[in-house]
C-alpha cells in the first residue's frame, strides 16, 4: 500500500491513493471521514485527464493516529510532505469541509508558487464559530455539545451526525441507508483522539486573517441547505473575502453535496479546472 513516511519518525504513516496522468489534483477530505469520501469525484476527474490524489488525514482511514498534531499547522505540514515526496508540480488543492483549512493554511505557511488553483467545497472557511463579529456562525454551546458527545458516546453521535450531513429525515431520504451505514463505518473506525482533536481545530480556527493569502484562482461551492456549516458563515464570507474567486451556490444542497449533488459538483469543478 502507498504511504508517505519519514525516516526520522518510524511511526509517521499517511496513506494515499494516486491515479491517472496530467495535472495533479489533491482531494482533501472532510471530518470525520477519509479519502474514500471522494468516490464520486475521482472517476470524473480521471476521465477529464487529471492525476487524482486522495489521502487520509492522520488518525483517519488507513493513516497512523498520533496523540497530537491535529492543529492546522501540523496538518498543512502533512500536505506539504505529500506534495514533496510525490514531487508534484503546479498542484490543484481541493478541500471539502474541514479540508478547506489545510488548503488555506498551506498557502499561508508555504505560499502559492507551486499551487495553480484551489477549490473550497462545503468548506469551513473562513470561520465556523459564532462570535460578535460572526453572528451567523454555529453557537459555541453547540460546538461544545458536539465535543462532549464525542467524548461520551462517539459512535452514537456519529450516527446522527451523518444524517444531518445529508439532511436525511423521515420525509427526505436524500441518500440511501447503505450510504449512511457506509459513512458511519468509516468514521466510527477513525481514532477517537483524532476525531476529537480535529473537531477542536475546525471549530476554533479563525481563517479570516488568512484570506488575503489566497492569490490563486479559487472555486467556492456551497449548498444553501447546509446544516453543518451554514452558508452565511462560510461560503458567503469566503466569496466576499477572497479576491479571485468563482462562487457557486447549489440550490437545496446539504453539507454532503459531494454525494447528493455529485454530478452538479463534478461539472462545476471540472469546468473550473479547464478554464
Amino acid at each position: 500500500m502507498p504511504y508517505i513516511t519519514k525516516e526520522i519518525d518510524k511511526n509517521y504513516s499517511i496513506y494515499y491513493e494516486d491515479f491517472g496522468q496530467g495535472q495533479p489534483v489533491i482531494l482533501i477530505h472532510g471530518w470525520p471521514l477519509s479519502g474514500k469520501s471522494w468516490e464520486l469525484q475521482v472517476p470524473a476527474l480521471l476521465e477529464s485527464g487529471y492525476r487524482v490524489i486522495t489521502y487520509d488525514r492522520k488518525g483517519f482511514g488507513k493513516s497512523q493516529p498520533f496523540l497530537d498534531g491535529y492543529d492546522y499547522n501540523s496538518l498543512a505540514e502533512d500536505l506539504l510532505e505529500l506534495i514533496t515526496q510525490l514531487d508534484l508540480q503546479k498542484v490543484v488543492l481541493a478541500g471539502f469541509s474541514m479540508g478547506g483549512g489545510e488548503v488555506v493554511r498551506f498557502l499561508t505557511n508555504y505560499g502559492s508558487d507551486n499551487v495553480d488553483k484551489i477549490a473550497l467545497i462545503a468548506s469551513i472557511i473562513p470561520l465556523v464559530k459564532q462570535k460578535d463579529d460572526n453572528p451567523n456562525g454555529v453557537p459555541e454551546k453547540d460546538l461544545l455539545e458536539i465535543l462532549d458527545n464525542l467524548k461520551k458516546d462517539r459512535v452514537t453521535f456519529l450516527q446522527g451526525f451523518h444524517m444531518n450531513f445529508y439532511n436525511y429525515g423521515l420525509l427526505s431520504h436524500s441518500v440511501s441507508q447503505a450510504q449512511l451505514d457506509y459513512d458511519w463505518s468509516v468514521s466510527s473506525q477513525a481514532s477517537p483522539i483524532a476525531t476529537i482533536k480535529s473537531a477542536e481545530s475546525w471549530a476554533d480556527t479563525d481563517f479570516r486573517p488568512e484570506l488575503k493569502n489566497i492569490t490563486v484562482p479559487t472555486l467556492i461551492v456551497h449548498g444553501d441547505e447546509d446544516k453543518i456549516v451554514p452558508i452565511e458563515t462560510a461560503g458567503d464570507q469566503a466569496a466576499n473575502g477572497i479576491a479571485n474567486n468563482q462562487y457557486h451556490v447549489i440550490s437545496g444542497a446539504p453539507h454532503g453535496l459531494n454525494v447528493t449533488h455529485a454530478d452538479e459538483l463534478n461539472r462545476i469543478l471540472i469546468n473550473f479546472l479547464k478554464n
